[in-house]
């Protein structure tokens, strides 16, 4: 009679198992749910920055004291401006675009109040919005795109035939810019299911079982759409937030559930029913899941600290979209294999994952690649930690930039239109410096004087009444408008403000300096929170302090190579022929602690997924240079194809337009490719030799703790061959809840499946262990 392993994973996985439909409706309702909500979602996108930061507060100043909400310009091209009938149709459509909902003004040219071109070829129709919440906003920029448009075929009847209206605007240009990395994101995800798909029926041998990880991966980027429309009804939310999560959700659940199907077809090789190789499953690799979404959760902890809105929501959407693919991976990949056991074949390499020594477990590539790490431990951690620093050397001439319209691609509609208005109708462009103060425009400009003979300021425009109260000067400046020396004249103008009991400095480099200075200062909180957290949950995992301290420094030099590599890329402009890639003059910080943030957890992911297999052969009695070697062969094959799979993901994204989404899906990409290579097949197995035993210890009172605390499920049992290999006489037990032995009746041979019988006994926790895992 068949004993059923104890423990919530386990048994999550059995109930799943056993019920499919209700499983799979679940899912499909949540998916379908999620997909519908995907418009609304990016209606209600804002881009909200620390109201405690000056600038901030001086772009809501300015919006309060105006009552303008933004502004949206119309460009009539190939227009004869002095032609009968052109004004005509021009009011026409300003009378239109007055009618829309939160419309503010209207300027024209036959008003006296917008521009024409010198030639009479273009002229500009400017249009002010109210202030408006993001729908409200999103809904009324439609409304007078739509008007605009239409006034180009008023024009035509007009007898301009070759008229063309564009429009653009900073409200416009925003919603473009959101809009393209919208089919930015559709077309990356379409071809990463293709490409992942055609990877998975490589690795899987089979259409049936590869189609499981790319049917999670659809409910789990579906399905957290909804959770994100939910929370921006509460919270502003940054088109970040959608292209992190679809990234990341793609990613995780493809991989966890390639982990789950993997073992899974492996335990099919041990003597039983499906269900108990499904336990057996859900009992180890379910546990490594559970740990692996949690170390993703836990590596965006620190992004809560920042106090920057847009950091906190992407933070809360990144944890929510690990939490659902885990969700995913482990009830709908369990209920699919449940209702398809009949098409899911066994692996051919099953009954071979627990051999007893010199009988070909250390024959595989990844046991003999360990082997020889293990010869020369030292050098090759030298080595490899030289190449990973070397790797950081493109990054320390990088700069820290805010995206302007510059940074978009010029196929973007609002920024041709940018470009004619400096170009075509001789507008200034943006200031670098703003100041607005509770002064009359005359005392304004009395102080403004005696910042003209700075070398750095090119002029001072004249100050301009915002109110009764408010008014506002601007500088235009020399050199990089971004640049540090810019930063030091907007720290002087705030050491000597202008009249008036209020001021506010703000501008791209107030802007920049204030962000820069907020999240620097932060920043070591941030780092701190997050690594104590990571050291926590890996040592609620192991048992061990050594290994997670190891863990989160390697990721450290890990994400400096990582951030090497995207310098490389789109500062240096290394291979940007090949890649297609925007060529930047520096990072937007955002960005930078997106990409941290992120790459932090994706690079400690696939090192979870080593040390659990390593972690099981070591509680089960083998010498740990062995283990080593056995887990990474076990493990490498299924976590060269994970990481294969993130690669193909999130390189399918660096394809966009868009520079935010090419820098997010590179940077990750090659933090999971390090994380994979240098990291997981040299450096792990040559620290961890030189290490030995000492991997594994922890003072006792933390022991004690772990042996309490720890998350223990039912395991597995290697067959006695693998418990009594040789080791060390002076070996010591591992402080972590070691497992009990179970010693079947009799030895098998090496190679048969009997080589893992299905004997059961009492669990560390009370629970029933399992001899095949």
């Amino acid at each position: 009679m068949r004993t059923s392993i104890n423990g919530v994973l386990a048994g999550a996985g059995r109930w799943c198992f056993r019920r499919p439909w209700p499983v799979i409706a679940i899912w499909l309702a949540a998916a379908v749910g999620g997909g519908a909500c995907a418009g609304p979602l990016f209606d209600r996108l804002a881009n909200q920055g620390p109201t405690q930061l000056e600038s901030v507060a001086a772009i809501d100043v300015l919006a309060e004291a105006t009552g303008q909400g933004g502004e949206i310009t119309g460009l009539v091209d190939g227009v004869d401006a002095r032609a009968p009938g052109v004004r005509e149709a021009v009011r026409g459509t300003a009378a239109r675009v007055t009618e829309v909902s939160g419309v503010r003004a209207v300027r024209t040219p036959f008003d006296g109040r917008a521009p024409v071109t010198p030639d009479g070829k273009a002229l500009l129709i400017q249009v002010s919005l109210t202030r408006l919440e993001p729908a409200a906003l999103a809904a009324a920029t439609a409304g007078v795109t739509t008007a605009l448009r239409d006034g180009e075929r008023r024009l035509r009847d007009a007898g301009q035939p070759d008229v063309r209206v564009r429009v653009g605007g900073t409200t416009a240009v925003t919603l473009q810019a959101n809009d393209a990395i919208r089919e930015d994101l559709a077309q990356g995800e379409a071809l990463s299911l293709v490409l992942s798909a055609v990877v998975l029926v490589v690795v899987f041998g089979g259409v049936v079982a590869a189609g499981l990880p790319v049917l999670v991966a659809l409910a789990s980027v579906a399905a957290v759409t909804a959770i994100l429309l939910g929370f921006s009804t509460v919270a502003d939310l940054e088109v970040n937030a959608v292209t992190v999560t679809t990234l990341l959700g793609l990613g995780l659940a493809i991989d966890y559930s390639l982990l789950l199907v993997n073992r899974y077809r492996e335990e099919l090789s041990a003597p039983g029913p499906p269900l108990a190789a499904l336990e057996r499953t859900w009992a180890t690799a379910g546990r490594t899941i559970l740990f692996s979404a949690l170390t993703v959760a836990t590596s965006l902890v620190g992004m809560l600290t920042f106090a920057v809105p847009g950091l906190s929501a992407l933070g809360i959407a990144g944890m929510s979209i690990a939490v659902v693919a885990m969700l995913a991976s482990l009830t709908l990949t369990a209920g699919l294999l449940g209702l398809l056991r009949r098409w899911i074949r066994p692996a051919r390499h099953g009954a071979r994952r627990i051999v007893p020594p010199g009988s070909g477990a250390d024959a595989g590539f990844f046991a003999r690649l360990a082997g020889r790490v293990q010869r020369r431990p030292l050098l090759v951690a030298l080595a490899t930690s030289a190449v990973l620093l070397a790797a950081t050397a493109p990054a320390l001439p990088t700069s820290v930039r805010l995206d302007t319209v510059d940074s978009l691609p010029r196929s973007i509609e609002g920024v041709a239109v940018a470009d004619a208005l400096v170009q075509r109708f001789g507008l200034p462009p943006v200031a670098s410096v703003t100041v607005v103060a509770s002064a009359p425009p005359q005392a304004l400009d009395a102080w403004a004087a005696r910042w003209r003979p700075e070398p750095l300021v090119a002029r001072v425009r004249p100050a301009a009444p915002l109110s009764a109260e408010m008014s506002i000067v601007e500088f235009d400046v020399r050199g990089d408008p971004q640049g540090g020396t810019v930063w030091d004249l907007v720290d002087r103008i705030r050491d000597d403000r202008p009249p008036g009991d209020r001021s506010w400095v703000t501008g791209d480099a107030a802007l920049l300096r204030d962000l820069t200075g907020l999240l620097t200062g932060r920043l070591p909180i941030a780092v701190g929170l997050t690594a104590l957290a990571m050291l926590v949950l890996l040592f609620l995992m192991t048992g061990s302090l050594v290994v997670p301290v190891k863990a989160v420094v390697m990721n450290v030099v890990s994400l400096a190579a990582t951030f090497g590599i995207m310098s490389a890329v789109f500062y240096h402009g290394v291979f940007d022929g090949v890649l297609n890639t925007v060529t930047v003059t520096g990072f937007n910080p955002i960005f930078l602690v997106i990409i941290f943030g992120f790459a932090f957890g994706l690079s400690m992911d696939y090192e979870v997924f080593l040390l659990a297999r390593v972690k099981e052969y070591v509680d089960a009695g083998v010498a740990p240079g062995t283990a080593v070697r056995w887990g990474l062969q076990q493990t490498g094959r299924v976590i060269t194809s994970a990481a294969m799979l993130m690669v193909v993901v999130m390189g399918c994204f660096g394809a966009a337009r868009m520079s935010s989404v090419e820098q997010i899906g590179l940077g990750l990409a090659a933090a999971v490719a390090i994380d994979a290579t240098l990291v997981r097949c040299l450096l792990v197995p040559a620290t961890m030799t030189l290490l030995g035993r000492r991997n594994w210890w922890a003072p006792p009172m933390l022991a004690r703790l772990h042996h309490r605390l720890g998350f223990v499920e039912g395991g597995f049992t290697p067959s006695p061959e693998a418990q009594n290999q040789p080791a060390p006489a002076a070996r010591t037990p591992t402080r972590t809840a070691p497992a009990r032995r179970v010693t079947p009746a009799a030895a098998p041979t090496p190679r048969s499946p009997a080589a893992r019988p299905m004997t059961a006994g009492p669990g560390p926790r009370g629970g029933t262990r399992a001899a095949g895992r």
